[in-house]
């Protein structure tokens, strides 16, 4: 096994070892293990006291915030109140000094009362009732061993939990799906007692035991569990469905949020009454001893066991999974499915000796279920800024707006009266002009802000000076640009002045700090130091001290921001130009004028979305355009090369631009899974982010010389190679197709 070794979050605690039911499908008492008869019915105060310094010692070892113990069973009211206080007193003076805890108790309710419920108050246990629905379906498996209704008793526990002062403690229902019952009658009758949780369960099975098929169909379960789904959509989802909501996740690039689906390492163990250590509770229904690992609390710690080979089994991600499931697009929503679940004795299957190395018995369900909901939300779930410019924009600035915020959050009042002072500036500037939009829009304030967040976050000697000081000169240039009549203090560095977007002003010589006041005047600004007043009419005019940032707008070209000047534009992760003399900075704004009428001509749509997207070119000293951490709308351009040769650069950069900036505003594929896939113009696996980018600048590139088919191709056998990309999200396949679309008519 390979990977490091995953701690122990959540312990199963079996606190009693028998059940006041005889449910048929219970997997303790029904299935192939039935170590139950030999273990003692309550949980002991020696292995109590154990438990609770072997988890205390574990999350001490790892760290771990917080650990989650169920209290379970049979039914672990059984043990009483006695014994369940000792159990919460034991674990609640263990964890206090090193993780928080949190208790849990899954019971079927019957033995619910004021008694319990007040010591779980005292204790903060949360408590989950399993209930299969209305009282047909309930009673076809939870009944009493004479084979009496339980469903009055369990409802009259939910009232009871569902009192006031016991709301706190409520978890939820858990349901076990029979395709037998009516799955609406169920969902419905579940949803009217108000839960503030529904999970679903899929009863236990393998390959030798199968479940039950009804009416025979392969996908029986998830026909039932979609029309749930449609009723639970329908009805506005009034309460999160564990299951679902863990698809949906998975389908946009999130975790699973249950053990039986995704591709997330196992981090549960259980706690026999005996103190013996045993893996995942559900293995029971596989066959005798597989949940077995030797081990106990009294000699072995919770290391071990996660050390033990079956554990680690289920901590390999993808490599854990059979060959099939590896091969198949939706196995990160689906993770092979429960582990359990996977068993097939010796015969047939893809390990044919008696292993859990097979699709789930469930697997043709669990696909229908995630293609169902799938089907069902793409649409509602696809972010317009995928296919929208303007949306994409907009989104862009957002993302920059939310960073300013969070910089004034992370401050928390440390940044003094300067910042303050900023604080409200931006505040009022926003209120009367459009010039602070302006300035959010500027690719580099994107990067100033990252900057300053990360140092004030890092604790940085002087980072919230420091804000301050980097933020004034945006507001002085929001000012500006809003023709707002408020004087701004500015603090200048080596003599020069930097005001974004708009240009610098030389105040002295090198090694000279100092203030300045900032101010709008007649169609210009005016600079005031301790010893001078500099007055700029025209910030598009250079004079002897002000240098403005150049344009390009000549010859049709949009007019794009030539930024050599901009002290934050060094972020592309290559080396900008210090700074362009007159006659280079011709040469070099006459080339990309012709360079944009090439793009015109060959590519007039994407030139024309091009032109509303980008606002500024830096001059690199590299070949090869680049995107860097700054924000959507600025390109590094190599400043040499004819007009062909930045046409090209042009046209790349702002393809990988613009999926940046779809990345940063949606999850096109899930980061937890990048499996390296054959790139056709390279040797050796790419991940996938990769591959992605490569299909969409060549399809660009092919648009714009259709006579090198080159392009298309490689384009093409990329987005089939992507195809069934299990890392991809409903937001990365809708790209995909787009991708596949824009190709076809290149």
């Amino acid at each position: 096994m390979t990977g490091p070794l995953v701690p122990f979050r959540e312990i199963v605690l079996k606190v009693h070892s028998r059940c006041d039911l005889a449910c048929d499908h219970c997997y303790i008492y029904e299935h192939a293990d039935q170590s139950w008869r030999t273990r003692p019915r309550t949980i002991s105060d020696e292995a109590i006291h154990r438990t609770a310094l072997r988890l205390a010692e574990h999350a001490e070892a790892h760290a771990l915030p917080s650990v989650s113990v169920i209290l379970h069973g049979g039914e672990p009211l059984l043990a009483g109140p006695a014994r369940l206080r000792r159990v919460c007193e034991e674990l609640t003076a263990a964890l206090a000094p090193v993780a928080e805890l949190d208790l849990r108790i899954h019971t079927n309710g019957l033995q619910l009362s004021p008694r319990y419920l007040d010591l779980f108050a005292e204790f903060g246990v949360k408590v989950g009732i399993s209930l299969d629905g209305d009282r047909a379906a309930n009673d076809r498996h939870r009944r009493y061993a004479d084979g009496r209704s339980s469903h009055s008793r369990v409802l009259k526990a939910v009232a009871l939990l569902h009192e006031d002062r016991y709301r706190p403690l409520d978890l939820g229902l858990l349901c076990t799906v029979d395709a037998a019952n009516d799955p609406l009658a169920v969902y419905d009758a579940l949803a009217a007692l108000d839960p503030p949780r529904i999970d679903f369960l899929l009863p236990h099975a393998t390959w030798d035991d199968p479940p039950p098929r009804p009416d025979g169909s392969p996908t029986a379960y998830a026909d039932w569990l979609l029309a749930v789904f449609d009723r639970w959509d329908a009805g506005g989802r009034p309460m999160p469905v564990r299951l679902f909501e863990s698809v949906l996740s998975t389908l946009a690039g999130g975790p699973s949020l249950t053990e039986s689906l995704g591709l997330a390492p196992t981090d549960l163990v259980v706690v026999e009454t005996d103190g013996t250590l045993e893996q995942v509770d559900s293995l029971k229904s596989a066959y005798e001893g597989a949940a077995a690992t030797g081990f106990d609390v009294f000699a072995h710690t919770f290391d071990e066991v996660a050390a033990h080979p079956g554990v680690r089994s289920r901590q390999l991600g993808l490599a854990g999974v059979s060959e099939t499931c590896r091969r198949c697009p939706v196995v990160r929503s689906c993770g092979g499915g429960l582990y359990t679940h996977r068993y097939r004795s010796a015969g047939e299957g893809d390990a044919g000796d008696g292993s859990f190395d097979n699709p789930s018995v469930y697997c043709a369900d669990l696909a229908a279920l995630i293609r169902g909901i799938e089907a069902r939300t793409a649409a509602a779930t696809v972010p317009p800024a995928l296919a929208d410019p303007g949306e994409l924009l907009y989104a862009q600035q957002e993302l920059t707006r939310s960073l300013l915020a969070e910089l004034h959050a992370a401050l928390d009042g440390r940044g003094g009266e300067a910042w303050q002072e900023a604080w409200e500036l931006a505040g009022a500037v926003e209120a009367c002009s459009d010039g602070l939009d302006d300035l959010l829009a500027h690719p580099y304030t994107r990067t100033l802000l990252i900057d300053s967040v990360a140092a004030v976050r890092a604790e940085r000697p002087g980072a919230p000076a420091g804000a301050a000081r980097a933020v004034t000169p945006l507001l002085a240039a929001a000012v500006i640009r809003g023709s707002v009549d408020t004087p701004v203090r500015v603090g200048y560095r080596d003599g020069a002045l930097s005001l974004p977007t708009l240009g610098a002003l030389r105040l002295g010589g090198p090694g000279e700090h100092g203030q300045a006041e900032v101010r709008v005047a007649e169609k210009g600004f005016v600079v005031r130091t301790a010893g001078a007043e500099h007055r700029i009419v025209r910030t598009d005019e250079a004079t002897e001290s002000w240098r403005p940032v150049r344009r390009l707008g000549r010859d049709g070209a949009p007019d794009f921001a030539l930024d050599d000047l901009d002290p934050y534009r060094d972020c592309f992760g290559a080396p900008v130009h210090p700074g362009l003399d007159a006659a280079t900075a011709a040469g070099w704004s006459g080339r990309l004028a012709a360079a944009w009428g090439l793009l015109r001509e060959r590519v007039p749509a994407q030139a024309a979305e091009a032109a509303g997207a980008l606002t500024t070119l830096t001059p690199l000293t590299v070949t090869g355009p680049r995107v860097g951490r700054h924000g959507y709308g600025a390109l590094g351009v190599p400043l040499q090369g004819d007009a062909d040769a930045l046409a090209r650069a042009l046209l790349r950069g702002f393809r990988r631009a613009r999926l940046r900036a779809r990345t940063e505003i949606a999850d096109l594929y899930a980061l937890d899974g990048e499996w390296g896939r054959p790139a056709p113009w390279t040797e050796g696996p790419v991940p996938l982010s990769a591959l992605l980018a490569g299909a969409d600048e060549r399809i660009a590139l092919a648009a714009y010389e259709p006579h090198e088919p080159v392009h298309r191709d490689q384009a093409l056998r990329a987005l089939d190679t992507m195809a069934d990309a299990a890392e991809l999200t409903v937001g990365g396949k809708s790209l995909l197709t787009a991708l596949r679309e824009e190709a076809a008519h290149v």
